[in-house]
């Protein structure tokens, strides 16, 4: 799984969301698919500007929707705990970039400092959200990396579950379409809720 043609393959279906030629490049690893899948999801994370959306909706094809989550957040949760270690203790001044382009992150980098568990976990819970971008910001803020590493774990489950069975329900679109309208109706309240909670942290006064 070093070798460069897998990278190579693994680059291509990634980026061009292909989620039948990755149901396809797993299988082919036969007995080990369950491995090469997890570990395509850590690599995916580390890197931390790729999408993996398509890699979670081929993991709930392949091997339904509750192994494919459990798969999918033990393998979220391993990368974005790598890539947060990487940027706080070798990327640092990439990361801190990456803050430093919004106003608003900013405004959750300060948050982070003081209430890093509660924010990060609010964050890991919402789907879709861009994972970098969350990475970057508990690098370059002062949470500590047992809280970082438990809010990660905590949150990425239910964002996990969701975003593998939206992925596994759009691909069975006739036979699951009640419940992805119900998924996708609790991702947007899920974002809307972490936008009230930042909302009301920014008005209050420093502690």
């Amino acid at each position: 799984m070093t070798q460069p043609e897998f990278i190579h393959r693994l680059m291509r279906y990634v980026v061009h969301g292909d989620v039948r030629g990755s149901i396809a490049f797993i299988q082919s690893y036969g007995p080990y698919a369950i491995l090469v899948a997890f570990v395509l999801v850590v690599l995916v994370n580390i890197v931390a500007v790729l999408p993996n959306i398509f890699l979670l909706a081929a993991n709930g094809i392949l091997f339904g929707v509750t192994w494919g989550t459990v798969i999918s957040w033990l393998g979220e949760s391993l990368g974005v705990i790598i890539s947060f270690l990487l940027m706080r203790y070798l990327f640092h001044d990439w990361a801190h970039a990456i803050i430093e382009r919004s106003e608003g992150l900013k405004k959750i980098d300060e948050f982070s400092g003081r209430r890093g568990f509660v924010i990060m976990l609010f964050a890991r819970c919402i789907p879709y959200i861009p994972s970098g971008l969350i990475t970057a910001l508990g690098a370059v803020s002062s949470i500590r990396i047992r809280d970082y590493a438990v809010a990660t774990l905590i949150g990425k489950l239910p964002s996990a579950a969701i975003e593998v069975t939206m992925g596994h329900d759009l691909l069975l679109y006739r036979q699951h379409s009640p419940r992805l309208f119900i998924l996708a109706a609790l991702s947007v309240a899920a974002y809307f809720v972490f936008l009230h909670y930042k909302k009301v942290f920014e008005h209050k006064d420093p502690e």
